[in-house]
């Protein structure tokens, strides 16, 4: 079992998502650089938060086209889980490889706080050890990240169970005072059809650790070794 942390000039959140699978999952990992071609035998890949590229032109628009993308791609073709955290997530938009499109926080400015969000979907590589309608507490730091979808892309998305995560208030409640940017139906998080490939907006990484104020993100981090444990085993 071994992950694979990509990272794009301008990802900040790449040494975070590094500790939190060698030092607290005891995993093995390691770092792929945009412009490799190889995936170094990786099991499974994490696209880390930060601002690739500078966010220019939009973010995850320049990103998308780094040589690494197209093995990512492949990859997730071949069934290979897949994670996109924030920017990651937002790059996996770009790529075509999730559905959907964010924007700009519904209030304008830079979010960087804890949240709450709940768990939708447990049939999945990376929520597999949790419950459903379990509320995890989870920080995020963006500045874009205002979930968007057409009307027949949402009807999707509910047809075929690919809503992963709801912002939340801390009770569980989804209404406007637990969404924090605006998101379309208090989307956090998505998958797609193949369930293969996740994304978002939270830091799980950013919450593995009780010092950290919460421990939450090890729910679905956990839910990625478990998952590639059993493949393993199949």
């Amino acid at each position: 079992m071994k992950f694979g942390v990509v990272v794009f000039p301008g990802s900040n959140c790449d040494h975070d998502a590094f500790h939190a699978v060698a030092n607290v999952l005891r995993q093995p990992v390691e770092f792929l650089w945009h412009q490799s071609e190889g995936l170094a035998g990786c099991d499974a890949l994490i696209l880390p938060g930060g601002f690739a590229h500078g966010d220019y032109l939009r973010t995850g628009a320049i990103a998308r086209f780094s040589p690494v993308m197209k093995s990512v791609a492949k990859f997730a073709e071949a069934g290979g889980p897949v994670l996109g955290i924030c920017n990651g997530f937002q790059i996996l938009l770009e790529a075509g490889l999730l559905p959907g499109a964010v924007m700009r926080n519904s209030g304008l400015r830079y979010i960087c706080r804890y949240v709450h969000i709940r768990v939708e979907q447990t049939e999945t590589p990376f929520t597999n050890a949790a419950h459903a309608g379990q509320i995890l507490k989870i920080p995020i730091a963006h500045n874009d990240g205002c979930y968007t979808l057409d009307e027949e892309g949402l009807a999707e998305l509910e047809r075929n169970r690919q809503i992963l995560f709801r912002y939340t208030t801390a009770d569980g409640k989804n209404d406007a005072a637990g969404n924090p940017n605006g998101s379309l139906h208090n989307i956090a998080g998505v998958c797609n059809r193949q369930r293969n490939v996740a994304g978002l907006m939270p830091h799980p990484e950013r919450a593995v650790e009780s010092a950290l104020d919460s421990a939450d993100g090890l729910v679905i981090l956990n839910s990625m070794v478990g998952a590639l444990a059993g493949a393993a085993k199949a």
